[in-house]
């Protein structure tokens, strides 16, 4: 007897369990705006998954309403919550795209960088995800240069550069290694010509001069010489490079 209560007791706790993890709200009834207040309950409560549900069905089920555009948003932003990220830049793009008038597009536009940056990878890795979030930072300062996001924005771009550069640069230090050194030389030249305002740029001029300098070609290396301290005039290498380029003219 005993035990068989216990299984009872055991059934009825694991049908409330059942219930607190699922939506026992009738929303059939509900106009979208009491939908979307339902759905932004369950957003705020942090109960992500059901109000990614709910979001899906307030913009299937109400088109063309007012708050389409606030639960596209807030689809977007439970993705990001729930780390995401592919599935939430494709819910801020599409808000975009689809609601070009809505108050919801700067912030969607940057939330949509934001979701690339999380998904940029360590500079090993293949970068294109570092790129796109390039791409929508500056699309961000340039629709909404008055917004008080931007020196955030501009402060990313810089770090996205960086390591965009540093994968550059340590590909050429192997080519350097292996003595393919005009390979080397092509690395170093990106770097330096495309992400110039990078610290990896000096170095990576400076080893390209090396290399120059080492191959003969003085001529080449006088005008990077001329480049690195028309740029770099405070470099812990610039002293040297004088000494090279003062030795270089004298012959």
């Amino acid at each position: 007897m005993i035990k068989n209560i216990q299984k009872i007791v055991l059934a009825v706790v694991l049908l409330f369990t059942i219930a607190a993890c699922s939506s026992s709200t009738d929303t059939s009834q509900f106009t979208p705006e009491e939908h979307f207040n339902y759905a932004l309950q369950l957003y705020n409560d942090e109960d992500y998954e059901l109000a990614v549900n709910e979001f899906q069905n307030i913009i299937l089920q109400y088109p063309g309403s007012s708050v389409n555009d606030d639960s596209q948003f807030y689809l977007g932003m439970a993705y990001f919550q729930r780390n995401q990220f592919l599935l939430a830049a494709y819910e801020f793009s599409k808000l975009i795209r689809s609601y070009p008038a809505s108050s919801f597009v700067q912030d969607s536009q940057l939330m949509l960088s934001e979701s690339y940056y999380q998904l940029s990878p360590p500079y090993p890795l293949e970068q294109s995800y570092t790129t796109k979030a390039i791409e929508e930072f500056q699309a961000f300062i340039d629709f909404f240069p008055a917004s008080a996001k931007v020196e955030e924005a501009e402060s990313k771009i810089k770090e996205l550069n960086e390591r965009l550069a540093e994968k550059e640069y340590r590909s050429g230090l192997i080519y350097e290694k292996m003595e393919y050194e005009f390979a080397a030389m092509k690395y170093y030249t990106f770097v330096t010509e495309t992400f110039h305002d990078t610290k990896y740029a000096p170095i990576a001029l400076y080893n390209k001069i090396k290399i120059e300098l080492k191959k003969g070609l003085n001529n080449e290396a006088l005008a990077d010489i001329s480049i690195f301290l028309n740029r770099y005039s405070d470099d812990s290498n610039a002293k040297e490079l004088q000494e090279i380029e003062a030795g270089l003219k004298s012959k």
